[in-house]
């Protein structure tokens, strides 16, 4: 017997939350996608769509990226589920938030589907969004900036290789705050995460700074006798 629900039902989204770090600029960056279609037409928003019954919502957040922004193998994390009422003018929805971070120099992103654009903004300043979309990026920088000082998930957004000076410059533009150099670069050895390279890099006449690398096996055996990152 095939059981059917006699009462209207929500519609169910997924966004994303998609962060890079323009390290010649130092700043951070959130990647949004212009609207080719109604409610919002031409107005920016987070990439997302609706979820198809026949996937998870992680295989739904992947895709929508994938066909919006030509995105794939970002670190992608659920954030939350934002559900008021009239969030959406078309119908009820209820939309699973997820924050990516990526480098931007390692995609090329191509806006497809029912996206007319997409672009990378500075979080600093950001066009007005579609949708409730201000309120899911704000809760997305405030769990970015809350898991970056006891997890290392600032190193996806860094390149494989990075000085301590880049490496400081990505914790500033995140948290928003000025930090001690001499401070920061005692607490971030101190870990023994970083292993220190036979290569330099210059930038403008500054002297050539020692490249580094993270470590990310020797973390997860870390992080399994409760090691925490903290900055």
């Amino acid at each position: 017997m095939k059981h059917t629900y006699e009462y209207p039902r929500a519609a169910l989204t997924v966004d994303c939350v998609v962060f890079g770090f323009d390290s010649t600029q130092a700043a951070l960056q959130v990647l949004l996608i212009r609207r080719g279609l109604a409610p919002f037409k031409d107005h920016w928003a987070l990439p997302g769509g609706f979820v198809r019954v026949e996937e998870t919502l992680d295989e739904a957040a992947r895709r929508e990226l994938e066909e919006e922004t030509n995105l794939s193998t970002v670190f992608l994390e659920q954030l939350y589920t934002f559900g008021t009422v009239d969030r959406d003018p078309r119908e009820r929805v209820v939309s699973v938030a997820y924050y990516a971070l990526t480098k931007p120099a390692d995609h090329t992103t191509a806006a497809s589907t029912d996206a007319a654009e997409a672009r990378w903004f500075p979080v600093s300043d950001l066009p007005p969004l579609a949708f409730d979309h201000a309120e899911i990026f704000a809760t997305a920088l405030a769990r970015l900036r809350g898991k970056l000082r006891y997890e290392p998930v600032g190193f996806e957004l860094l390149p494989p290789k990075f000085t301590l000076t880049q490496l400081q410059r990505l914790y500033e533009s995140v948290l928003g705050t000025p930090l001690d150099k001499r401070n920061f670069r005692k607490k971030v050895l101190s870990h023994d995460l970083l292993v220190p390279l036979k290569e330099t890099h210059r930038e403008g006449t500054h002297r050539p700074a020692q490249l580094f690398r993270f470590d990310p096996v020797r973390y997860e055996k870390l992080k399994k006798k409760g090691f925490l990152f903290e900055i």
